[in-house]
């Protein structure tokens, strides 16, 4: 198994703390394996005896009977040992209703740590929010790096550099997926995962009434990642398969989509004016493997997998990632880390002056002294006019960026 040291870190400095620790993510990417990471890490260091872990999967039948915010406090109370310290942890706990407030009241009534998961982007939707304002710490899981795919590959004797690369760009680093030995195995499971999340975090959850429409428009957003465009342009490609759907039902489906988190959406970043822009978005996919269900050639949409990439190891550094707008285009990346700044672009390869003279001259309208990176493919270093040239996969086993 693989420790997965890149989330450890930063949840290590609040075991002991009273803020929650929220770790957020899409279904199967690993929260629960983390959640038990933790349990062990917490009881192997301390003198924590198992009676003061309480540990609940609302995923499993054993729980089914916690329906809502009182069954789950009554729960927990009965398992509490005076004058001990508590440690809390409930895995996709927002299949509890109004599950906020006893998680506030157990923060409030006992000495406890405590640790959730969700696989639901409005788990901390406003109102969950405003009554736990202040009193948690977000972490934002997310599948295998490719570092961490390499790592996990050097544990099962299955190291070959360049098999690798091909390997996570087609299937995504998925934990589970490793499992499986053949493509066709690997595809089966996939399969299942894209249709849990569309059944049960999609539709099922928010009461969609066309799953048909719904599985178009998910579809049109993964077969177009790294594309900038709109719910009207989606409207547009309804219309063209014969759909006629309102803008107003096309944002409704995108909500419902993002808040599965199979997707992430990136506004765009005024870098003259230093705002971030409403309108128009990129849309990236979580994993690569939904959008390989979803297209069988990987060499069709090559170019916006690299970029898919970079934006996902960008997450995984914790950058905030904006598409940057200059005055005649687009800066494919602008991240930012505290008053940290960096200007990204992202190619597959520089194989013509005219691609290279592109790819560094999109910083030409950029006049402020930040670091500024062109990553692509090749392995000879094309660095010039102080913009850095990185191969990607130096780029993606850096330890930070």
């Amino acid at each position: 198994m693989l420790k997965r040291e890149i989330y450890l870190k930063k949840i290590r400095p609040f075991y002991e703390s009273d803020l929650i620790k929220v770790l957020l993510g899409m279904r199967r990417v690993g929260k629960s394996v983390i959640l038990n990471e933790i349990i062990s890490e917490i009881q192997d260091n301390t003198d924590v005896s198992n009676e003061q872990i309480i540990y609940v999967n609302f995923e499993s039948l054993e729980y089914s009977n916690i329906k809502d915010e009182i069954d789950l406090y009554n729960y927990v109370k009965s398992k509490i040992v005076k004058n001990k310290k508590m440690y809390l942890f409930f895995d996709e706990v927002q299949n509890v209703k109004n599950f906020e407030k006893a998680i506030n009241s157990f923060r409030v009534d006992f000495d406890s740590s405590i640790f959730i998961t969700g696989s639901n982007g409005k788990l901390l939707s406003s109102d969950i929010s405003t009554l736990l304002s202040g009193r948690f710490v977000q972490f934002k899981i997310m599948p295998f790096t490719y570092k961490e795919y390499v790592e996990y590959s050097k544990q099962k004797g299955k190291f070959q550099d360049k098999d690798l690369f091909e390997d996570y760009l087609k299937f995504g680093g998925m934990p589970q997926r490793f499992n499986f030995n053949s493509e066709s195995e690997t595809l089966i499971y996939l399969k299942d995962l894209y249709a849990s999340i569309i059944s049960r975090d999609i539709f099922q959850r928010f009461n969609i009434q066309n799953i048909n429409l719904l599985n178009s428009i998910l579809k049109y957003l993964l077969l177009n990642t790294s594309n900038i465009f709109s719910a009207n342009s989606i409207v547009k490609f309804l219309k063209s398969e014969g759909r006629n759907v309102a803008t107003e039902t096309v944002y409704n489906y995108i909500d419902n989509i993002l808040e599965s988190l199979i997707i992430n959406k990136v506004n765009r970043f005024d870098i003259k004016g230093k705002k971030v822009l409403s309108s128009l978005s990129k849309y990236y996919a979580t994993d690569f493997s939904m959008i390989e269900i979803n297209e069988a050639d990987i060499n069709l949409n090559l170019g916006a997998r690299l970029e898919n990439l970079v934006y996902n190891q960008l997450l995984a550094f914790d950058y905030e990632v904006y598409v940057g707008k200059t005055y005649n285009g687009e800066i494919d990346f602008v991240v930012k880390k505290g008053r940290k700044k960096k200007y990204i672009q992202v190619s597959y390869i520089l194989d013509n002056e005219k691609t290279i003279l592109r790819e560094f001259n999109a910083f030409n309208p950029i006049n402020d002294n930040f670091d500024k990176y062109v990553i692509s493919t090749d392995k000879f270093d094309m660095s010039r006019n102080g913009i850095k040239h990185l191969n990607i996969i130096d780029f993606l086993m850096m330890d930070d960026f």
